[in-house]
C-alpha cells in the first residue's frame, strides 16, 4: 500500500469541538458554535478554494446530501453557505459505508473498503484536496493512520459533560504547526493546522 502523504493532494479534516475535544454531546447533533459562526464560514470558504474532493461517511451523507443541494437558490442561507452547496453538488464526492452497495445521490460513489485504502486511491487519481466533510469516524481513522495532513478546526468556549471525543488517546505522536487562525468575539476560534513532515 502507498504511503497516503506520499502525493502532493492534502487530506484535510474539518470539524468542530467544544475546548476539551468534544465533537458530539450524548444526545446531542454536534457542539453549538453559539449565535456567531462567522470565522466557520470564512473557514470553509478558504478549504472549498483548494478542495476538490468530498469524503463522508454514511451518516453524515444522508443528512450533507439530502439538505445541502436544497439550499442553493433560495436566498434563505448566508452566501458562503450557498457557496458551499454549491461546491458540495459540484465536487467528487465519496461515501464509506459498510452497508450501501449502490448510491441513493446522483453522481456520488459509494466506497465500501477501508478508509486509508480509499483515500491512498483518491491521492492516486490526483486533483485538488480531499475534505473530509465534519465525519468524525472518518477523521479518527485518519488520524489513527497519520493520514491527516491539516486539521481544519472550529472550536468553540464550552466545557464540561461527556461525550464523543476526536482525538483518542492511542493516536500515534505527530507534530502540526498553525498555518491559520481567526476568532469571534464570543469566543469561537477557527485553526488551521497543517502537519509537519
Amino acid at each position: 500500500m502507498t504511503d497516503v502523504r506520499s502525493t502532493t493532494r492534502r487530506v484535510v479534516a474539518n470539524i468542530g469541538l467544544s475546548l476539551e475535544g468534544y465533537y458530539r454531546r450524548p444526545g446531542d447533533e454536534g457542539i453549538p458554535y453559539l449565535a456567531d459562526a462567522e470565522v466557520g464560514y470564512e473557514q470553509i470558504v478558504r478549504t472549498i478554494e483548494t478542495a476538490t474532493t468530498a469524503v463522508l461517511g454514511r451518516v453524515n451523507a444522508e443528512v450533507f446530501m439530502d439538505w445541502w443541494p436544497s439550499v442553493i437558490g433560495t436566498g434563505m442561507v448566508d452566501p458562503r453557505d450557498e457557496a458551499f452547496a454549491r461546491w458540495l453538488v459540484a465536487a467528487d464526492r465519496v461515501v464509506l459505508s459498510s452497508t450501501l452497495t449502490t448510491s441513493p445521490w446522483k453522481g456520488v460513489r459509494i466506497a465500501n473498503a477501508p478508509t486509508v485504502e480509499v483515500i491512498n486511491d483518491l491521492k492516486s487519481e490526483g486533483g485538488g484536496d480531499i475534505l473530509i466533510c465534519w465525519s468524525a469516524s472518518v477523521i479518527k481513522a485518519l488520524l489513527a493512520a497519520n493520514a491527516v495532513d491539516r486539521l481544519n478546526l472550529i472550536v468553540a468556549p464550552v466545557l464540561g459533560g461527556n461525550g464523543d471525543r476526536l482525538f483518542d488517546d492511542d493516536n500515534p505522536l505527530t507534530n502540526w504547526e498553525l498555518a491559520h487562525y481567526d476568532a469571534s468575539g464570543p469566543g469561537v476560534l477557527a485553526l488551521t493546522y497543517d502537519r509537519k513532515t
